[in-house]
């Protein structure tokens, strides 16, 4: 058998992940980028108050910084899914990291809080952004075996990030001002840059060297030494330029894959991530406020967000040692609807928490639970859609997120106004979290025992592969072999020669 050319339009046989080496790299460099771009939305508040003194504005003025920040990364995810597409992970990564450093120079000359939006939130936004989603990418592609460890640690730079960034800020703001710390800010981020310098393809590069030295090789063992030797190596080189010039042309790659909506794992994981954004959030973002209402100082109110941060740090990691495990991995969409329903039961039986021990409970609590949905979230994406789908799905589902991140916390901050009652918020939130959780535990249960009933023929399939086409969608969660039914449920004959490869 030939080696599958991609020019022919057809798709290269992916190269297998080193699950190491490199990889350490890569996942060094994701961990800086998950660390700023969900740390730094957050960071910048430490800025608020000089930014409200400067502009004349009010803290809901300034906190639209963030809101645009975290808009941007979430809803700029198809356009980032089809910049992949086209130019690959390392070229968007550089503009991205430019963009973000960019964004936060300019911020520091602005003069009314429009320029502030502009800058500081739509540009950093956008490069932040960039920077991510294909870092994730990377991430899959270099991690197959270690995947769950790689991505527990990956995202454990978000609270590592957060507890460094926020203080940093503070020290540069007394220091330098907020101009000056939005410069050095800056600065920090073009480290962004070198990350993506790393982000060294997985490609068939190597491949087609080796087999080019190769042929040569058997050239000159074939032919006699001597001018016949090269000639018939120029020959050689000739005839296969020839057979390029005659294949037909390049077909066109998709920038932006919507046949995952046929996998009804990924429809049930993008609902499920759209309820769970729309509480998960809420209780960190109201736990300083209503620990101050019941009495708490301001300084040890604060102190319950390092908490969870702290908590968050190690809980990450080893929720991903844990869903690396033989017996858990193939399971690893249950573990995630259990961490989201521990999650949410952590929010209802916090909502009558009174005193201060009562709000450091639950912050222990939240941070372990936080941290297992956030090592787990992109595992089980990677899980349902494969490695070669995940760019156009991480995508669509970050776009999806964004409506409920518009929709989630402003509503809940509404309600408080109205309600000026913090209890009815967390049971909110809470059993937004729990029904989350049931509606993706019910939905995959149901799923696989329809597998488990209906299962396909062995022998003879009949034509067109429907057997395969349904078990797809009834079994979503068996990771890579039902994505591969899927792909190749098109044609009996890729059938057969996809068998001898796998």
């Amino acid at each position: 058998m030939g080696r599958p050319d991609p020019e022919e339009g057809q798709l290269p046989a992916p190269v297998k992940p080193p699950d190491g080496g490199w990889g350490w790299i890569v996942l060094l460099g994701c961990f800086v980028i998950t660390g700023f771009s969900y740390a730094f939305p957050k960071a910048v508040s430490v800025y608020f108050k000089e930014l409200m003194k400067d502009f004349h504005v009010g803290y809901s003025d300034t906190a639209w910084i963030s809101s645009i920040m975290l808009a941007m990364l979430y809803g700029t995810g198809p356009v980032c899914s089809i910049m992949v597409n086209q130019f690959g992970c390392r070229p968007v990564m550089l503009i991205g990291g430019l963009l973000a450093s960019a964004g936060m120079i300019l911020a520091s000359f602005t003069t009314n809080i429009i320029e502030l939006y502009l800058t500081a939130g739509v540009l950093t936004g956008l490069g932040m952004a960039l920077n991510f989603q294909p870092s994730l990418i990377m991430l899959g592609t270099y991690f197959d075996k270690r995947r769950p460890l790689a991505n527990g640690l990956a995202a454990a730079g978000s609270p590592v990030f957060l507890s460094s960034l926020s203080p940093l800020g503070q020290v540069l703001l007394e220091k330098f001002g907020w101009r000056g710390g939005f410069l050095i800010m800056g600065g920090l981020l073009l480290n962004c840059c070198t990350c993506g310098a790393v982000m060294r393809p997985l490609d068939m590069g190597m491949k087609r060297k080796m087999g080019k030295a190769q042929d040569k090789y058997e050239a000159k063992e074939m032919l006699p030494i001597g001018g016949k030797s090269e000639e018939g190596i120029s020959t050689t080189d000739g005839t296969k330029k020839g057979k390029k010039a005659k294949k037909k042309p390049k077909k066109g790659k998709k920038l932006l894959d919507f046949s995952i909506f046929s996998n009804r794992g990924f429809i049930i994981y993008t609902i499920s991530k759209f309820i769970l954004v729309l509480g998960l959030f809420v209780p960190p973002i109201l736990l300083v406020n209503y620990a101050k209402d019941t009495g708490v100082p301001d300084t040890e109110a604060a102190f319950l967000l390092s908490i969870i941060g702290f908590i968050d740090i190690f809980a990450r990691p080893a929720c991903g040692m844990v869903a690396g495990l033989k017996w858990v991995r193939p399971h690893v969409a249950y573990l995630f609807s259990f961490s989201m329903l521990f999650n949410g039961l952590t929010d209802i039986c916090s909502a009558r928490a009174s005193n201060y021990t009562g709000l450091v409970i639950f912050c222990v609590f939240f941070g372990i639970s936080y941290g297992m949905v956030g090592a787990l979230q992109f595992e089980v994406l990677m899980a349902i859609v494969g490695s070669q789908k995940f760019s156009s799905a991480i995508g669509l589902v970050l776009l999806i997120e964004a409506f409920a991140v518009l929709i989630g916390p402003p509503s809940a901050g509404r309600l408080v106004d109205a309600l000026k009652n913090y209890e009815v918020i967390f049971y909110l939130a809470g059993s937004e979290v729990v029904l989350s959780a049931l509606f993706l535990g019910v939905a995959s249960y149901c799923c696989l025992n329809r597998g488990k009933k209906e299962p396909p023929p062995e022998n003879n399939p009949p034509a067109g592969g429907g057997s395969d086409s349904c078990l797809s969608s009834a079994v979503p969660w068996c990771c890579v072999h039902i994505q591969w039914h899927t792909d190749s449920a098109e044609s009996p004959k890729n059938r057969a020669g996809d068998n001898q490869g796998v």
